[in-house]
């Protein structure tokens, strides 16, 4: 069976695609040049969509001995990832690339060569699991991304592969280093690939500029100082809020409509209740007090994310409609911002997801 793996040049899907190859699968590698071109060459960095992490992809699919394919989606990824990051930005939103880039690059762009080269199945260096079209979390709790992965649909489950998803992070690397791959070595990056090490506000600026509007205390009503653009900010935010305090002070909420930023103290970042939109249900078994997923109006009980790094927290969940539930936590958790999602859980199962829009 011929498999296509999005490979990055980075350890996870070069060792996925070593995995596949060892179990018996007809692989080829497959690589997508994302990286931003109208960036000043000052700030071009060597990111996972970049064209230098590309070329350790080639070298990696060069020693498992599998065909290799690099593909640019410059203009795609501009258009479906980063314009949309920035209008979020602009609007007062905190959004979620890599949940972008699964939802119309990554995954969609995978089976659509897959069907031009023949291919049956897709896979991808995710730590995340898929049994039976569900989705499960990967058993490496710290690395588990089935956070970001809410979005895929069901062909997309039918079809893809995840070989990590019974690995942990430790063991990825310790086969890297054994085969000497040219990632075995290459340090975890947590920033956003086409942002990199730059501080994501200096990004941002390249394209958009901001205006001036009031910082204010979200206790008291009282204008406390100016900020210059809504862009930098993001609730739960701490630094970089240009404001002397004799207490710690956060951003508490980010108003578009009103240009302004609103901070207060940590205990008013803290938050119980909020409405999830966009909503994409995964179709999972039929569990007693949830009934069928697709067009229930009634509330059930599950656990639910709202970042990648946080552990997943029991809430009730009350379906609106097909498209938009609330959300109400056992106790508050700290700072779910508008455009970023939650993510709903039945054990390790991902239930379904969306875009939190308003408390």
């Amino acid at each position: 069976m011929k498999v296509i793996v999005g490979m990055s040049g980075g350890v996870d899907s070069s060792v996925a695609a070593y995995l596949l190859k060892e179990q018996g699968y007809e692989v080829e590698g497959v690589s997508f040049l994302l990286e931003e071109r109208r960036l000043k060459p000052k700030d071009s960095t060597s990111t996972c969509c970049s064209l230098e992490s590309l070329l350790d992809a080639r070298k990696t699919a060069g020693l498992l001995g599998i065909k290799h394919t690099m593909v640019n989606l410059r203009n795609e990824f501009s258009e479906d990832v980063i314009e949309p990051f920035i209008d979020a930005y602009m609007r007062g939103l905190t959004p979620n690339p890599c949940i972008l880039c699964n939802l119309h690059i990554k995954f969609r762009h995978l089976l659509r060569i897959a069907d031009v080269l023949g291919a049956d199945r897709i896979a991808t260096g995710h730590y995340a699991k898929i049994r039976d079209g569900n989705l499960h979390k990967g058993v490496d709790a710290r690395k588990d991304q089935s956070y970001v992965l809410y979005v895929l649909g069901e062909e997309e489950r039918r079809r893809v592969t995840l070989p990590l998803g019974e690995k942990t992070k430790n063991e990825v690397r310790e086969i890297a280093r054994g085969l000497r791959l040219p990632s075995a070595q290459r340090p975890e990056s947590q920033e956003i690939c086409f942002v990199g090490e730059r501080n994501y506000v200096r990004f941002l600026e390249n394209f958009t500029r901001g205006s001036d509007g009031p910082i204010i205390e979200w206790e008291t009503g009282k204008v406390l100082g100016k900020h210059k653009g809504i862009h930098a900010y993001t609730v739960g935010q701490r630094k970089r809020l240009g404001v002397a305090a004799s207490k710690p002070l956060y951003v508490i909420a980010v108003d578009a409509a009103e240009n302004a930023i609103y901070i207060g103290r940590k205990e008013a970042a803290m938050v119980k209740e909020f409405q999830v939109d966009k909503i994409n249900w995964l179709k999972q078994p039929i569990f007693p007090e949830v009934g069928e997923i697709q067009g229930i109006s009634s509330s059930f009980r599950a656990t639910v994310k709202v970042r990648s790094t946080m552990k997943d927290e029991p809430a009730t969940l009350a379906v609106l409609d097909a498209e938009t539930v609330r959300v109400t936590f056992d106790e508050s958790q700290w700072a779910p911002a508008p455009g970023q999602s939650a993510v709903f859980y039945h054990g390790d199962v991902v239930i379904g997801g969306g875009v939190i829009r308003k408390q």
